[in-house]
């Protein structure tokens, strides 16, 4: 006998509010177990919400643009009773229900510009302010909950300023954001910074134009970036690393294992050595707490990879780098990328990095400033690697010049954690490492 099954938005994370952008069955679609319902877009990735029964749709019970949380319902499913007796079996045989063993990513290559191709980095759900003073005694005065103080300090919104909605006067979650949007339309778009607003300009009276809407992402990604620049005080440190023996090595490792398809590539070398890094210069893996007074020191090792997706630029993060060799690293990588590409990653998947990494080496260019990951305090950008003339010079005072292939470094960090002397120590301390591979089992 059929059964009427609600499906519901399951566990996405600590998120609500996600918006619906795309709906992918219709009533009377038959599916089958893991069929794709709906899409969903966080302000940090796109993902699709699988069935987790087989049945008949009988109902959409969502629209394009709606906002669901955990436990929505999104659709409505004609279920039947010989699934519901398969599945009662399976779970009477083993004491538990049967899971459905994970689908093994394709191994393609993965994305190395940085579109990661963090969270990353991970953006702000709602529009930040430009960095103005706050008045800190005010501030904790306002009548309002730990979670809206915490919220409304990730968007540089002050507190004092702003008119609570609530009992007594208490300033709710949605005050802040009224507050943030008021001064986000207001057009005073360089407040504290003493920047004009940007003219507003027609365009087609210089010639064709043609208007192209920027993703969810892409906008998410571009405010996330500018607080970043704004709010934190950049320095970057470059450098370079002689990968003459590391590149060799790593070709001689892929042809010993061209049957296993598993390929590395110099992103797994440059996770090790950041490892050993991060081991050696702690402050690094660390995180300034919402009071910027006390700085977190994380004991864990995991590593955000910037990644190129065609809905734009995402930073999911590799956990437990220091617990994993070479080629476990290039097998989540890929998968990792092809997950992205799918639109298959979740809010989870691109939070709590310990630095990131973007590479464009498989692009081109010599240099370049990477924005920091907030609230990570540093991210290493890498470039082509090239051939150079190194002057090579022998016990005797002879020398001579030798072809060398060098890998540049570029190393931005936030100077209210890092010093100056110490990135370039850190970038000093990598480069040895990818110079010498030997240095990776220290």
């Amino acid at each position: 006998m059929a059964e009427i099954k609600d499906i519901l938005v399951p566990d996405i994370g600590d998120f609500e509010g996600v918006e619906v952008i795309e709906i992918l069955v219709s009533p009377g679609d038959t599916l089958a177990l893991e069929d794709p319902i709906v899409s969903l877009e966080s302000d940090k990735a796109a993902m699709e919400i699988p069935s987790p029964e087989a049945g008949v749709v009988k109902a959409v019970k969502v629209s394009l643009g709606d906002k669901v949380s955990q436990g929505d319902v999104l659709i409505s499913m004609e279920v039947s009773a010989a699934a519901d007796a398969s599945e009662a079996d399976d779970t009477s045989a083993t004491g538990t229900a049967k899971a459905e063993p994970p689908a093994e990513a394709p191994a393609t290559p993965a994305a190395t510009n940085e579109t990661a191709p963090e969270p990353a980095p991970a953006a702000p759900r709602t529009p930040p302010l430009p960095a103005e003073t706050i008045d800190n005694m005010a501030f904790s005065k306002a009548h309002a909950s730990p979670s809206v103080r915490k919220f409304a300090r990730e968007l540089g919104a002050d507190l004092s300023q702003i008119q609570g909605s609530g009992r007594k006067g208490r300033i709710l979650k949605e005050d802040v954001k009224a507050f943030v949007k008021k001064a986000m339309t207001s057009g005073h778009t360089g407040a504290g910074l003493g920047v004009a607003p940007m003219p507003e300009i027609d365009f087609s009276q210089f010639g064709e134009v043609e208007t192209l809407p920027l993703t969810k992402i892409n906008k998410l990604t571009g405010q996330f970036l500018h607080r970043n620049w704004v709010t934190v005080p950049h320095v970057t440190q470059f450098d370079e690393a002689d990968v003459t023996e590391l590149e060799a090595f790593r070709k001689q490792l892929n042809a010993e294992n061209k049957d296993s398809g598993v390929k590395v590539t110099m992103l797994a070398f440059l996770m090790k050595a950041l490892v050993s890094a991060l081991k050696e210069f702690p402050r690094f893996n660390s995180s300034l707490d919402n009071s910027g007074e006390n700085l977190i020191l994380k004991k864990y090792i995991h590593i955000g990879v910037a990644m190129d997706t065609p809905a734009g630029l995402v930073v999911p993060v590799i956990r437990d780098c220091d617990r994993k060799s070479l080629i476990e690293l290039a097998e989540e990588v890929v998968a990792t990328s092809v997950r992205a590409r799918e639109k298959k990653l979740s809010p989870a998947d691109m939070q709590g990095g310990s630095i990131s990494i973007s590479s464009l080496g498989g692009i081109g260019g010599t240099a370049f400033t990477p924005i920091v990951n907030s609230p990570e305090v540093a991210i290493l950008g890498v470039s082509r690697a090239q051939m150079k003339p190194v002057y090579r010079q022998n016990d005797k005072g002879e020398g001579e010049f030798v072809p060398r292939l060098i890998l540049p470094l570029s190393l931005s960090y936030d100077h209210r954690v890092i010093d100056g002397a110490d990135g370039a120590r850190f970038t000093t301390f990598l480069s040895k490492v990818l110079s010498d591979t030997r240095r990776l089992l220290l």
